[in-house]
């Protein structure tokens, strides 16, 4: 008997099954990568766990590098501590009565200066006798001060820190950005200075409240500048959103950290009636 025809394929079948093998090697492709991803997001979260150097490759190269500068016209200049003046203490570095290694006689040939810059740390406790009087005419309480002094305060508040600590603990906090904790341990740690965070805050207070003239007399100058440009930018206060707007004068700049954004912060700082010329970014207030 003659075998059977095998049937006929139309295009439409050899195109379903073309799009077919294409859409097996895509799902294949896809689950090889779903499975990298995988695999990569595990060691993301195991790194995360690990105490890691901050900058760890997790990989060394093959052909590193020997590390520090390189000998020869790629070094670059050569520069070193200059000479520190004037010398406070002098130290003297015998040889020794004999060699280290063989225990012969040493012959003094010439000596050599070698300079040392070190920080010496020395806390200064400084006792106030305070006295304290009454007004023969209006029988006031009158009490003594010393231009050292940081506070009148007597009685549990009589230990304080000094000038230098305070501002010390405020260019550390304020300009270096150190948290009131750091500083605590910064001053604890490099001068024995003991001080609470609590009692290191209000200290700061106190030395901004003494420096409110200064800042007003700083905000007169930026408004009577010719030229003042200004900017702004975010700000966070515990968390919460703030705007430090600034103003640039005539060798004077100042800022404030306030809630609002606009034209009245604006105003608070150069006045709303200043008649120069003001230097925007564009920002319409």
């Amino acid at each position: 008997m003659p075998e059977p025809e095998a049937p006929k394929r139309d295009e439409s079948t050899e195109q379903l099954e073309r799009d077919n093998q294409q859409l097996r090697k895509e799902n294949a492709r896809l689950q090889e990568e779903k499975e990298r991803l995988r695999k990569d997001l595990e060691e993301a979260l195991r790194s995360a766990q690990r105490q890691a150097a901050p900058h760890s490759r997790n990989s060394l190269k093959k052909n590193p590098r020997s590390p520090g500068r390189k000998s020869g016209t790629g070094y670059g200049q050569h520069s070193r501590r200059a000479v520190p003046e004037p010398v406070d203490k002098p130290i003297e570095a015998p040889l020794p009565k004999e060699c280290p290694d063989c225990g012969g006689g040493v012959d003094h040939e010439r000596t050599e200066a070698q300079y040392q810059e070190e920080i010496v740390r020395q806390t200064m406790v400084r006792q106030f006798n305070v006295a304290i009087g009454q007004c023969r005419k209006c029988g006031r309480r009158v009490q003594g001060r010393h231009p050292l002094q940081t506070s009148d305060a007597l009685g549990a508040a009589k230990v304080q820190l000094g000038p230098e600590a305070l501002t010390l603990a405020a260019l550390l906090n304020k300009r270096m950005g150190l948290s009131v904790g750091h500083t605590q341990e910064v001053l604890e740690l490099g001068f024995g200075l003991r001080a609470s965070r609590g009692g290191l805050s209000r200290a700061l207070t106190r030395m901004a409240r003494r420096a409110e003239p200064s800042y007003e007399g700083l905000r007169a100058a930026v408004r009577q500048s010719l030229v003042v440009r200004m900017d702004e930018t975010g700000w966070r206060v515990g968390g919460r959103l703030q705007w430090l707007p600034v103003a640039v004068g005539d060798g004077v700049t100042v800022y404030a950290i306030l809630a609002g954004r606009g034209f009245d912060p604006s105003a608070w700082l150069v006045g709303a009636a200043y008649e120069g010329f003001l230097v925007p970014d564009g920002w319409a207030p």
